[in-house]
């Protein structure tokens, strides 16, 4: 139990543990088959490699049946690139030329899905080792059997040797913090109108803590993962909207204080807060599908608009004198709770697309039936591809770095005539990494496992001579080692074990003994400075870097959305102006910025080395550009349920307001320059009381007038200053990491 215990502290769910009993099961099992029964090294070799391909180098997630069938796509996969592999690998620069390319668009295809980013290795794998073993097309049936045994004992293996459980994380930790941020309005509600009893003042403060507690564990475990927790599948795909959606909400919370309660519209608040609430309750349960959910949302929604509509109409059929000095404040309540709203509104029609997708039939998943309001697949597709396909991109980087350095190694490996080509390939894979430094670590650390593997593998053939019973029973224990050793000690412990398999498996097919250990010496150690070369020459300041000019890019394109936003909204009340076009093309360009940065935070997460800036200050960096997007959505929503306006020239207000988000763009632009070094920070801008006064005249007339349009239109000039004003806060958090990140050249590293 103490073992046990040491395990799950080190690897997280068992899963290294889960991977590596199959392969020690299948592996052996699969050489004896293709080494003693059929008689064929080649079958064996491939059989042997494909199973720890298929096995140790992917676990995919969901349901039993959607793992077999993303398995049964790998194997697939895998045979049309030994297919290929084997068609040029008789022609060096073929070979090394189409390496380059292969790699680069499996390497590149990480940014569709999940499935997509666990399975690069493997499919690399199936490429590179016929590749690097040349041999006419007559082989070619050789190989693609030892594939496809491995292929159907995985496919055999992942169903019935110890299966995964069937979890979705991030879905049920969506939904707790869902539950708990609607107990909380609850909580609130309650203690407004009982006057603030000590007790619920108390029951308001734990209940805050818990749903804080909460939101920052579904945010650990939404970033913790090194590629996007998302595929392609509906479902999956509006549950990251939903994450981000939750986050945001917990960050308008936390500006709506208890204490100062709901304003002069206090009990029109208070319903719309107890009708959301109501709504993010049974999205909870719809989410995580809860016996007492309800099938849809549609009453919920359409009570939350209710409430809100009667909340609109009661600020503005209630407000004080626009003379006093407590009007502007009055309003700030009423302002909060429809900012509240249309974020739990948003997160309700996420959850409904989510659900009904996963309530889909298996026939209607294989026609591609979508729920309504659902885009396709194809149009996601293009969208995640498109952001990448730009100089600026972590993925592009990368995938361009990955293909160049497998095609060198294979050049290299080919032209040098070295015995075990494919290992030279395979070094460079496993140390490449996204700077010259962590390369360098790296392949330290692959060439001191190797040693140490050869020193023991050596010593075990040299002391069991020629018995292959002993070398059999060994087989399984150093797949096992191998599979758990980067978990639960170290990758070079890892590279140790891999090598000591090696050395089984080959003094099994034909004994070499310690020359085939310096051999793998010789081949990785070509292999790693091949890494290290293109490591240098292609990008090598690192993770750092790009998260540097990513956090830029999406801070940069998140401010242009909401000024535009706001130029949109401001323009459907004033006849001085024609109507403003949506911002479509801004909101496309912020989301794939979005998207661009959130690949490089994943890469800067798993790149070993020092965090000069703490990471809560990277989060509040990342953070603050989904913020500036989803306001600038907020924005659109307020104005978009303004079916055409009041009549009237409004040009002062309009310019109060414009004039404002202006500032706001260029703060937010400029800062985004001090991230790349071009310009310094520019001090924060704070909320002036001369541009409240000045838009508290420009729209007194419509105030203060009987036109209850006009007064309307007036609060939403207020409201759309308040999304500004709530931008503007996150200055103060944001100017810390941008100058220390600014101050160091290589970001955070």
């Amino acid at each position: 139990m103490a073992v046990l215990g040491w395990l799950r502290e080190r690897d997280n769910n068992l899963s290294a543990l889960r991977r590596t009993g199959r392969a020690a099961i299948v592996l052996p099992a699969l050489f004896a088959i293709g080494n003693l029964v059929i008689g064929n090294p080649v079958t064996a070799l491939f059989a042997s490699v494909g199973s720890v391909a298929l096995l140790l180098f992917v676990d995919f997630g969901g349901p039993i049946r959607d793992r077999v069938f993303a398995q049964g796509a790998l194997v697939l996969a895998g045979a049309a690139l030994i297919s290929l592999g084997t068609l040029v690998s008789r022609v060096v620069w073929l070979a090394a030329a189409t390496t380059v390319v292969v790699a680069f668009v499996v390497l590149f295809s990480a940014v569709v899905s999940s499935v997509l980013a666990s399975a690069t290795n493997s499919l690399l794998v199936s490429f590179i080792l016929p590749a690097t073993l040349p041999g006419p097309v007559s082989t070619l049936p050789d190989r693609l059997l030892g594939w496809a045994l491995a292929g159907v004992a995985s496919m055999v293996a992942i169903a019935v040797l110890w299966p995964s459980p069937v979890r979705n994380p991030l879905r049920i930790a969506t939904a707790r913090a869902c539950a708990l941020l609607a107990q909380r309005l609850r909580t609130e509600v309650e203690c407004v109108r009982c006057g603030f009893l000590p007790n619920l003042v108390a029951e308001v403060d734990d209940v805050i803590a818990e749903s804080t507690t909460a939101v920052t564990a579904l945010r650990r475990s939404f970033f913790g993962t090194p590629y996007r927790p998302t595929g392609l599948t509906t479902s999956t795909r509006t549950l990251v909207r939903l994450i981000d959606e939750v986050i945001w909400l917990d960050s308008i919370l936390a500006r709506m204080p208890v204490a100062e309660g709901h304003g002069t519209a206090g009990e029109a608040v208070a319903e719309v807060k107890l009708a959301a609430a109501l709504l993010l309750d049974h999205g909870a349960g719809l989410l995580q599908s809860a016996p007492s959910a309800p099938d849809d949302l549609a009453g919920e929604l359409a009570r939350v608009r209710e409430a809100r509509a009667a909340m609109e109409r009661a600020v503005t059929s209630a407000l004080p004198d626009p003379d006093t000095a407590e009007f502007v404040t009055s309003l700030e309540p009423s302002f909060r709770a429809q900012e509240m709203s249309f974020a739990i509104t948003a997160i309700a029609q996420n959850i409904e697309l989510t659900v009904a997708a996963r309530r889909r039939t298996w026939w209607e998943h294989l026609i591609g039936r979508r729920p309504d309001g659902a885009g396709s697949a194809l149009s996601s597709l293009q969208e995640r591809t498109g952001a990448h396909v730009v100089w600026n991109s972590v993925t592009m980087h990368n995938s361009l770095r990955g293909g160049i350095a497998l095609g060198l190694a294979v050049l290299v490996a080919g032209l040098t005539g070295v015995e075990h080509s494919f290992w030279v390939a395979f070094g460079t894979m496993a140390v490449l990494r996204s700077n010259a430094l962590s390369t360098g670590q790296n392949s330290v650390r692959a060439l001191l496992g190797t040693v140490a593997g050869i020193l023991v593998g050596s010593a075990l053939i040299l002391l069991l001579g020629h018995d292959t019973v002993v070398f059999w029973a060994l087989l399984p224990i150093a797949v096992v080692f191998t599979g758990l050793a980067p978990a639960v000690i170290s990758f070079a412990a890892g590279q140790a074990g891999f090598t000591v398999a090696l050395l089984l498996l080959f003094s099994l097919i034909q004994p070499a003994g310690l020359r085939l250990g310096l051999l793998r010496v010789e081949d990785v150690a070509i292999g790693c400075a091949v890494s290290l070369v293109v490591g240098l020459v292609f990008w090598p300041r690192g993770a750092a870097a790009e998260l540097r000019r990513a956090v830029g890019d999406g801070l940069a394109e998140a401010a242009r959305y909401l000024r535009v936003a706001v130029e949109y909204g401001v323009s459907r009340c004033d006849d001085a102006v024609p109507d403003a076009a949506e911002p479509g093309t801004e909101s496309r360009r912020a989301a794939a910025a979005a998207r661009r940065l959130d690949d490089a935070f994943r890469g800067f997460l798993t790149e070993r080395g020092p965090k000069h800036v703490p990471l809560p200050d990277v989060a509040a960096l990342i953070t603050a550009v989904a913020v500036l997007r989803l306001t600038a959505e907020a924005v659109l929503d307020l104005w978009r349920r303004d079916t055409g306006g009041p009549s009237g020239d409004r040009t002062a207000a309009r310019t109060e307001v414009l004039a404002a988000s202006d500032e706001l763009a260029r703060w937010y632009e400029a800062a985004a320059r001090t991230l790349t070094g071009s310009a310094a920070l520019p001090a924060v801008v704070s909320r002036d009381p001369a541009a409240d006064a000045r838009l508290l005249t420009a729209v007194h007339r419509d105030l203060a007038g009987d036109d209850h349009e006009g007064t309307a239109a007036a609060v939403k000039m207020i409201w759309t200053a308040d999304h500004l004003d709530a931008a503007r806060r996150l200055q103060p958090g944001l100017a810390g990491p941008v100058t220390v990140a600014a101050r160091h050249s290589t970001l955070l590293s």
